[in-house]
């Protein structure tokens, strides 16, 4: 799936090798509208593959985060006013799981992360104007993370996705990418 993606504020430093895609931040990279800050910035690092309308993309994310607002995960995007970041962010010394839906501003939702000392993965399904984001420490059990309407589009890049508000050097492996046509579970299928 890497081979057929393409960046958005491509890293300085990254990297292609054996199906791990290797990304060290830049400086003051993030993703964010209006909301509380008042600002807009779209300058995080995304790597993103074009789908053909619903999908479900998963990815391992495996990083070293110590400053504020450190974060990696998967973006799901329409354009620079209609998107989805999920994944870990550091806030308050700790790891969370996060969530930023954005339709025109952003908004921001996160749950305690449990340990996961090898990284974790994350699932995002876009089907007829919602989108699912789960999460999986193990790759068996993937727990609901967020549900939530999202815009219907033609077509919507998908991918993984960091930032670092306040610094640069953040360094995140992304493994185990897969995308395709959206996958009808129920709400509580944890598979």
């Amino acid at each position: 799936m890497f081979e057929q993606a393409s960046w958005l504020n491509q890293p300085e430093k990254w990297s292609l090798e054996n199906g791990t895609l290797r990304v060290t931040s830049d400086d003051k990279t993030d993703f964010w509208r209006k909301t509380s800050y008042g600002f807009i910035r779209d300058s995080g690092h995304f790597f993103g593959v074009a789908t053909d309308g619903d999908f479900t993309a998963q990815v391992h994310v495996a990083g070293h985060y110590a400053t504020l607002y450190d974060q990696a995960g998967l973006m799901a995007r329409i354009d620079a006013e209609n998107w989805i970041k999920c994944g870990v962010e550091f806030s308050d010394d700790q790891l969370w799981l996060s969530t930023v839906l954005t339709v025109d501003t952003s908004d921001w939702a996160v749950s305690a992360a449990p340990a996961m000392p090898d990284g974790f993965w994350l699932r995002v399904t876009v089907s007829e104007g919602v989108i699912r984001v789960q999460y999986s420490v193990d790759g068996k059990v993937w727990p609901l993370l967020r549900l939530a309407p999202f815009p219907v589009a033609a077509r919507y890049l998908v991918g993984p996705m960091c930032c670092t508000p306040e610094r640069g050097g953040l360094a995140v492996e992304f493994s185990q990418w897969t995308v395709g046509p959206a996958v009808a579970r129920d709400l509580h299928d944890l598979s």
